[in-house]
């Protein structure tokens, strides 16, 4: 008599320490923005725990979807690539359009969310460009290496969603975008000699148009000269410095800083690394450093070891986007680099962030992960290192 053979799904040890590690940033996260936006709630009529509901009902949303993301097939986003590109492409559209701001209102002098500040379809962009550039370069294979069928269809759809992230305005957004893309193309085996050849066409036309964002201008003016920019511009920047630099070694304790009165603007979230270096001190953002680089390393390896190429490539492209997001807004932070609206990932406030952030990971954790046989009683796994699609 046969014994019974059944499938159950089984996580692989980086999707396990991946899982954890999203676990240690969110618990870190949700103390950290009440922390930041406590007073600042009350101060503005509302109660201190405010974005703290707000912020969790995100993460229950966000860790419902990375639960189902993390078991279901990655593979099959690969047919929804085209789907979700042009999903993408329609709600930007919506965004900037004259006649939508009843759906897409002005808030602190951009357009970037829709129905409210309920969803921000730029951080859906995020996975977008992940998933349809992926899914193109294995569908174009050796052409790839061709310039005008290779690579222009690649700059042609991203750069429109360059273009349309640009004019809420958010050019750091598209700034990821383009990074984004070009990690994803250098992995799939794209000609150098093309990158360079590219970027002296499109430097000039991006900085021609950087030159007529005014805050642009004047984020890099503060960033390469401080002492001649106005009080104004450098205000946000100065506020930080004076708090990761009050935070020493060891940071003046959870709920102690003084930033938490509201000297730092968006203390709470696009400059909540710096409300961390103040209250946890040089120790904390080490931490934090070091964290984002697990990420990184555990990000890779499941890369490494994925079922296909475009598993591969959309493992590389959601890892280069966490860790290069936390970075760029840990540099921002700490005065190493120009002011951007990059949050840190799990930690910042804002839900769209969060729950696109959580989708990816779970992803991830999906690509890291396997069906083990089981037979009987005893359990057999005979892709412990290529795992086989869920399903």
């Amino acid at each position: 008599m046969a014994e019974a053979v059944r499938h159950r799904w089984k996580m692989g040890v980086e999707a396990k320490a991946l899982t954890l590690l999203t676990a240690v940033l969110l618990g870190w996260g949700l103390a950290t923005v009440y922390s930041a936006s406590a007073i600042v709630e009350i101060e503005a009529g509302q109660s201190p725990s405010h974005l703290l509901l707000r912020q969790a009902v995100g993460m229950l949303v966000g860790g419902l979807i990375f639960a189902l993301a993390a078991k279901w097939d990655a593979g099959r986003w690969e047919k929804w690539a085209w789907p979700l590109m042009i999903l993408t492409i329609v709600l930007l559209i919506v965004v900037v359009l004259p006649f939508t701001v009843r759906f897409a209102p002005r808030i602190h002098g951009a357009r970037r969310y829709l129905l409210g500040a309920a969803f921000q379809p730029s951080e859906l962009g995020k996975l977008a460009v992940i998933v349809w550039s992926s899914m193109l370069v294995v569908k174009k294979g050796e052409a790839l290496r061709h310039l005008r069928k290779g690579l222009i269809p690649f700059v042609a759809v991203v750069g429109l969603l360059d273009l349309l992230v640009m004019a809420e305005p958010d050019l750091s957004q598209a700034m990821m975008y383009t990074l984004t893309l070009g990690i994803i193309l250098f992995a799939g085996g794209v000609r150098v000699g093309h990158f360079v050849a590219l970027g002296a066409v499109l430097i000039p036309y991006l900085f021609t148009k950087a030159q007529k964002l005014n805050y642009v201008l004047l984020r890099m003016a503060a960033f390469l000269d401080p002492g001649s920019a106005s009080s104004v511009t450098t205000y946000q920047l100065k506020q930080s410095l004076i708090a990761v630099g009050s935070g020493g070694i060891a940071g003046v304790g959870f709920g102690q800083g003084r930033q938490q009165y509201g000297f730092l603007p968006f203390g709470y979230d696009d400059f909540i690394g710096a409300h961390i270096g103040e209250e946890w001190g040089f120790v904390g953002m080490f931490v934090l450093v070091l964290i984002f680089a697990l990420y990184g390393a555990l990000g890779f390896r499941i890369a490494r070891n994925a079922r296909s190429q475009f598993l591969t490539l959309v493992a590389v492209g959601i890892t280069i986007t966490i860790i290069l997001t936390a970075y760029l807004h840990i540099g921002v932070v700490t005065g190493l680099l120009p002011t951007t609206g990059l949050t840190l990932p799990f930690i910042s406030y804002g839900r769209s962030n969060l729950v696109l952030s959580l989708l990816m990971t779970g992803i991830l954790v999906n690509i890291g992960s396997a069906h083990e046989k089981v037979i009987g009683t005893h359990a057999t796994n005979p892709v412990a290192l290529r795992p086989i699609p869920l399903g």
